[in-house]
């Protein structure tokens, strides 16, 4: 073999190799991609098919769960325009009655811009909005000027401004004590009305 053909032979040789190796890399991702491909759109799916059935479960529990409030505040005025101020822990409306809202631990203020407001509280309150009428339940307390009261449960017609309560209502002022069944404020708290089994103390000064 001659120089000359020596020198002509070693580049082919070289441009072969160099070929092979990219024929090789040119197989191993003719495979290796198609599977890439294959694998990311698997994921893809089964990604898009638990959001969808996740969500599909958890739409209609989110859509029917009451809303709540966290210390709500509600301003009004009666139909005489005395103000009148409800708060409370939390709100929430009824599920099976969209009127009735829920209430913990109402606080009512009465003629709220008044001189002497009259405040009631309680550990529990239903508010009907179709009526206009507040529940208060529970270890209703009543205060207003030197007055304090204590019963079980009270009434307000926020249309009307009156409270009205059934049940033991038991009372001290600085005038003396006082027990009935039934009771009633009217005339902005001016105006205390008991019935049934009045029992009064007058302390003498």
């Amino acid at each position: 073999m001659t120089l000359a053909a020596a020198t002509v032979h070693q580049p082919v040789r070289g441009d072969f190799e160099r070929w092979r190796r990219r024929s090789r890399l040119i197989r191993r991702l003719r495979v290796i991609l198609p599977a890439l491909i294959v694998a990311i759109l698997l994921m893809l799916l089964g990604f898009i098919l638990h959001t969808t059935f996740l969500g599909r479960d958890a739409a209609p529990r989110e859509a029917d769960a009451p809303i709540e409030l966290v210390n709500p505040r509600f301003v009004g005025k009666d139909d005489k325009g005395r103000a009148f101020v409800l708060t409370a822990a939390t709100a929430v409306r009824d599920e099976n009655d969209y009127q009735r809202v829920l209430l913990d631990q109402p606080a009512l203020i009465l003629d709220a811009e008044g001189v002497n407001p009259t405040r009631v509280t309680a550990k529990s309150g239903v508010y009907r909005e179709d009526r206009r009428v507040l529940n208060l339940d529970g270890g209703v307390k009543m205060s207003g000027g030197d007055v304090t009261f204590d019963t079980a449960s009270s009434i307000f017609n926020t249309a009307t401004g009156e409270l009205e309560g059934e049940g033991l209502i038991s009372g001290a002022s600085s005038l003396g004590e006082i027990t009935a069944k039934s009771y009633g404020v009217y005339d902005k708290g001016e105006r205390l009305v008991f019935k049934g089994g009045v029992r009064g103390r007058i302390d003498s000064k």
